[in-house]
């Protein structure tokens, strides 16, 4: 299908006023800044277990279209004595990355990240109403094949854009290092994180995610951002 079908059915779905599809999902983006959350967490860290749960708490939030939500595992804890299966290099050099555009010294765990920016409170996280600078329209194709027309707003130049899949409901009997003893819990677990490049103008972008599986809700996010800064212009969710 060419990029201007595509855009056509973009403009469909914003007159459909962006809600879920029940027979094919597919979204469109609101005009408001759907905030993204991002927590770097690792089970060999001590402290993590509580961010962990307060991530856990924002299903609902994530489920009305509120929030984008993700869970970046670091391995960089691994050396105290267990490995967390979460833990992707990927996932550290993105922290590097947050780290370098925030000017901060040092990486860290729990660290809460949110549009972009190192963010301590927690509470106010969530909290939205910021004009979007770009529309994304998303949609699942066949199997695990998805694909989003992304429409920057008038004035922004270059964007560049992520996909992450995320999985809830994992669970890990942790038997070394700092939480040795204790049963982890997690949810929007990354298990899929793949840059998209930049571009100008409409773009169509496409993603083979990894195999859903039945024991673990998944979500398949796409978070547009200005390139320099890292913050998003827009982001998207679907569960399926």
């Amino acid at each position: 299908m060419s990029l201007s079908h595509y855009l056509a059915a973009a403009c469909a779905l914003a007159s459909a006023g962006g809600a879920f599809a029940a027979d094919a999902c597919k979204a469109e983006s609101a005009a408001t800044l759907v905030p993204v959350i991002e927590l770097y967490t690792s089970e060999g860290c001590s402290s993590c277990p509580p961010a962990d749960r307060w991530l856990s708490s924002l299903k609902g939030t994530v489920n009305s279209g509120r929030a984008v939500v993700q869970a970046f595992h670091v391995g960089y804890w691994d050396y105290i004595g267990w490995v967390d299966r979460f833990a992707s290099p990927a996932h550290t050099s993105r922290q590097r990355q947050v780290a370098s555009q925030n000017r901060l010294g040092n990486i860290y765990t729990p660290q809460l990240v949110r549009n972009g920016q190192d963010w301590q409170d927690y509470a106010k996280a969530t909290a939205g109403g910021e004009p979007a600078r770009a529309r994304i329209a998303l949609q699942r194709g066949d199997g695990d094949s998805f694909e989003a027309v992304v429409t920057p707003a008038e004035g922004v130049g270059s964007w560049a854009a992520y996909w992450t899949v995320t999985e809830n409901g994992h669970s890990s009997k942790v038997k070394a290092g700092e939480n040795a003893g204790e049963l982890l819990q997690h949810d929007f677990v990354v298990r899929q994180y793949v840059q998209a490049g930049e571009y100008k103008g409409p773009s169509r972008l496409v993603l083979r995610a990894v195999p859903g599986e039945a024991s673990h809700a998944r979500q398949v996010n796409l978070v547009v951002f200005e390139p320099k800064t890292g913050k998003p212009l827009q982001a998207l969710s679907l569960g399926c």
